[in-house]
């Protein structure tokens, strides 16, 4: 089977099943040894024939190809995802020292992609009232983070 069958976890599944089919054989244990030495020749035979004939049809991509390219240049690679959580983590810890209005009109904003009219009647605040404290707010958290910065020697 080995010769029959490049992948050599393939060819030991395929004598897994041929093996299991002459357990599950009523007749296999009825015949004599070279009899026994011939069916398990056929039906190791049929096996092989049966991945080849799946394998053109699926064909098979090494899973070490597929493993060194998955992440390749994707924003949700293992790093990315990593470094993004980092950054939520620490923004997280910046909001936390806003206002509960100055979160509010964040959330808002960036998290439900409200214009500041629609802020504004949402928190019965004027429009102009709302873009002033947005735009103090994200002042704000700019000079956060550039203190964080200097602070980590970036």
């Amino acid at each position: 089977m080995r010769r029959q069958i490049s992948s050599l976890e393939d060819a030991e599944d395929i004598m897994l099943e041929v093996f299991i089919a002459a357990l599950q054989s009523e007749t296999f244990l009825k015949l004599h040894n070279n009899e026994q030495q011939a069916w398990l020749n056929r039906v190791a035979l049929n096996k092989c024939f049966d991945y080849h004939r799946i394998a053109t049809r699926r064909p098979v991509v090494p899973l070490d190809l597929v493993i060194t390219n998955l992440y390749d240049d994707d924003e949700h690679g293992p790093d990315n995802v990593a470094v993004q959580q980092e950054e939520y983590r620490v923004l997280q810890q910046h909001l936390t020292s806003l206002t509960d209005q100055q979160r509010e009109i964040l959330r808002c904003k960036f998290g439900h992609n409200m214009s500041s009219p629609e802020i504004a009647r949402h928190l019965n605040k004027s429009d102009g009232a709302i873009r002033m404290i947005l735009a103090r707010t994200i002042k704000l958290l700019r000079e956060i983070y550039r203190k964080d910065d200097e602070r980590r020697g970036s």
